[in-house]
């Protein structure tokens, strides 16, 4: 069947197959669903929303879209059209099962489209069907930075990111060094790629509405740091920069490495001053401390 030619709700055209918010309650309502701040359960309920993240991802026909927590399929409808595949992971069994349903009946030609994986994101270790080239999601809140950087390192393939995230955690993600909120988020998500702010959403667009505004964040994979060193290697020492975020590198990473003498060592031969903080230093610098530790002696 073609696109122009499907059949979907009453007085709609194939374009405009969005959920409204009476839509999405009624979904709700038929499922029994009641959404919990435990899942992060905060369903968009607003067309226009969708098509602009739809539109910032800058997808292409040949994508391979996963698509975390994809609720009451908001989301989907918006990414089926403009994509080869979506595959969507949903953690809860019921609205995993009413997905399909959902599809079938608002854009019956594109089912064959859509794969849905009922899993825990964070848990997750492959996907069927073609390797997933972006990630496209309003991710849950409680567990987005997590299931991020979980995405990212193990599917390799996704070369492009656009998530809707808690705001201040958006900023974080985006964060440049030397600024208050640079930390741990933003450098690892450094490693695997450019990182941008990409939009701000209000809460009205959801239902139940946050206590938080929301932001978009764009991320393009790039080559990771030129390094010897492994990612994880790289990670252990930003997290024990900013485990202890005032005090100086010296400090705060002599227990990674072995002592305060061991830790300026490495970070004079990686051409660190010892008196930074953690919030001063890019990946690469990060990347450079924990290759040189190798060779500096506790």
């Amino acid at each position: 069947m073609s696109r122009a030619s499907a059949s979907g709700p009453p007085g709609t055209r194939a374009a405009d197959r969005l959920l409204g918010a009476s839509d999405v309650r009624r979904l709700a309502a038929d499922l029994g669903i009641h959404p919990t701040k435990t899942r992060g359960q905060n369903f968009v309920i607003d067309a226009n929303t969708v098509r602009r993240i739809v539109k910032t991802a800058a997808l292409s026909s040949d994508d391979v879209v996963v698509e975390v927590g994809p609720g009451l399929g908001s989301l989907t409808l918006g990414l089926l059209p403009e994509v080869s595949r979506v595959v969507a992971v949903e953690i809860d069994p019921v609205l995993a099962m009413a997905l399909p349903v959902t599809v079938a009946q608002w854009r019956p030609d594109l089912s064959d489209g859509l794969e849905v994986v009922t899993a825990d994101a964070l848990r997750l270790s492959a996907l069927p069907g073609p390797a997933p080239t972006a990630l496209v999601s309003n991710l849950p809140y409680n567990v987005a930075v997590p299931v991020l950087l979980s995405l990212l390192a193990q599917f390799p393939t996704i070369h492009r990111v656009l998530v809707m995230v808690q705001s201040e955690v958006a900023d974080r993600l985006a964060a440049e060094p030397g600024s208050r909120t640079y930390g741990v988020p933003s450098v690892k998500a450094r490693w695997y790629g450019e990182v941008r702010r990409a939009g701000s959403v209000g809460r009205s667009v959801f239902w139940p509405a946050p206590n938080v505004d929301s932001g978009l964040v764009s991320l393009v994979r790039t080559s990771p740091p030129d390094t010897n060193a492994s990612r994880d290697e790289v990670f252990a020492v930003v997290d024990a920069a900013f485990s202890q975020r005032r005090k100086t590198l010296r400090s705060a990473l002599s227990r990674w490495a072995g002592s305060p003498a061991a830790a300026e060592a490495a970070m004079r031969a990686a051409g660190v001053d010892p008196g930074l903080r953690g919030e001063q230093l890019a990946v690469d610098d990060f990347a450079r401390i924990a290759e040189r530790r190798a060779g500096v002696a506790p």
